[in-house]
């Protein structure tokens, strides 16, 4: 008969490993969303914007144009209004140009809403460049509150040729649900405009 029983040496061998491996995969978790948000800002992959634009004197192409179309959407559990105050505009690459999106708290509390962009096509992603936006900070609203919310932003001038018209999209969330919950709540979103 052969004895079949682990040795003490093995469990606590094995134990050690498993949680290593369990603490490994935590750590990953972690790191693993601002290393994605780095990836999409050095590549403009997901539609992510290049945030950190510095303002340089560039000559604006009189000779292009490029339509800029402003969606928004906000989450089905988020009580707010978002849009945008104009569906267009006609831009030419190196200028320097603003948009606004229209905001509206629909209860009667306080509550604060966080915008995420996207940029699509994607490979028009790294070529705008916000420079100033509402998406950069959570949006504080008082009670029935609305305001115009300001995008400050360039297309770059290296933007290909073939790429004549890019949509700016923003997702509203309700920040507080979005600390209680987690999920496919978070996902499901519907049109505003």
């Amino acid at each position: 008969m052969t004895n079949t029983e682990p040795k003490p040496n093995d469990n606590r061998s094995l134990t050690l490993r498993l949680v290593g491996l369990a603490f490994g995969m935590f750590a990953f978790g972690f790191a693993l969303v601002p290393l994605y948000d780095v990836f999409c800002e050095l590549t403009g992959f997901g539609g992510k914007t290049n945030e950190t634009a510095v303002v340089m004197a560039e000559n604006v192409d009189e000779s292009r144009e490029i339509r800029l179309e402003f969606m928004a959407t906000v989450n089905e559990y988020a009580p707010f209004e978002l849009a945008p105050s104009v569906q267009s505009m006609t831009v030419h690459p190196g200028g320097m140009y603003e948009a606004t999106y229209i905001a509206r708290n629909l209860t009667g509390r306080q509550m604060t809403a966080q915008a995420v962009p996207s940029v699509a096509p994607s490979q028009a992603g790294t070529h705008f460049k916000k420079l100033d936006c509402f998406c950069f900070t959570s949006q504080e609203f008082a009670a029935n509150e609305e305001r115009e919310l300001p995008v400050r932003f360039i297309v770059d001038s290296d933007l290909p040729d073939y790429v004549d018209t890019i949509t700016l999209s923003y997702t509203f969330f309700d920040t507080a649900r979005l600390s209680d919950n987690s999920g496919a709540v978070q996902h499901s979103t519907h049109s505003n405009r």
